[in-house]
């Protein structure tokens, strides 16, 4: 089931309460693509009418944020918990250890790939990673290509991590094409391995986390943070009073 945060359709519940839902897709190799949605994406989604269907088309389309989730108590008087991509990342590779599914990782650096090699490869004895794909910067991508690896290595996962919106779009665009599910967790590689630090919990439990990355990086995110939040401020107050 979901539910209307501005202009997108998000996937209301637990994920417990949908993970039997999402290993069953993942052991029949079900096309279908998830997204994780947070309030950069919902402006994305309110700018950008094709880019709302991409993000109302996904089979799951998670609240990622915590602003998100919190439309879920203002708007429909539901408790609604976070799903964030970065928690899910290290969660589902458990979940495809224990069911021994074979998964493949689209997105990043070479380096950032390799290492989530030799993590997994040290962790976990029953996955199999069938593919460790980085497009190159700057040039076509051989998608037909990435997809025959995926699909001739019976791959039951992919973690796509491209950025949004752009990954939302590549999974939309060939998820069809593609016997697996698909999940577009954006930044979640490079935090998975260490390689870039994450929020500390205390931000992330009071809605701070985009405050950290724009601590971290302030001339990369000010612009996008300070024109997607108050937009978001705006559209969410005007959704609740019109409820």
């Amino acid at each position: 089931m979901k539910k209307k945060i501005i202009t997108s359709h998000i996937s209301q519940g637990s994920l417990e309460s949908h993970l039997p839902a999402i290993l069953k897709l993942a052991k029949d190799r079900t096309p279908s693509y998830c997204c994780f949605t947070n309030v950069h994406m919902l402006i994305e989604a309110y700018d950008d009418p094709a880019f709302n269907t991409v993000v109302n088309e996904a089979t799951y389309a998670f609240p990622d944020g915590a602003p998100v989730a919190k439309m879920f108590q203002k708007l429909y008087n539901i408790e609604q918990e976070r799903i964030a991509g970065m928690d899910f990342l290290p969660f589902f590779i458990e979940k495809c250890d224990q069911h021994a599914l074979n998964i493949a990782f689209v997105g990043s650096t070479d380096s950032v790939l390799e290492k989530i090699k030799v993590k997994i490869a040290s962790e976990y004895k029953n996955i199999t990673i069938t593919a460790l794909i980085s497009p190159p910067f700057g040039k076509p991508w051989d998608n037909e290509a990435y997809i025959e690896i995926i699909n001739a290595a019976k791959t039951n996962v992919v973690f796509v991590g491209l950025g949004c919106p752009k990954q939302e779009k590549w999974m939309y665009e060939h998820s069809a094409k593609i016997n697996a599910i698909l999940f577009g967790l954006g930044g979640a590689f490079p935090v998975y391995v260490d390689e870039i630090k994450r929020a500390p919990s205390w931000m992330r439990n009071n809605s701070l986390e985009w405050l950290y990355r724009l601590l971290m990086e302030p001339k990369r995110m000010f612009k996008r943070y300070y024109y997607t939040n108050t937009k978001f401020l705006r559209l969410a107050s005007t959704q609740i009073k019109n409820k």
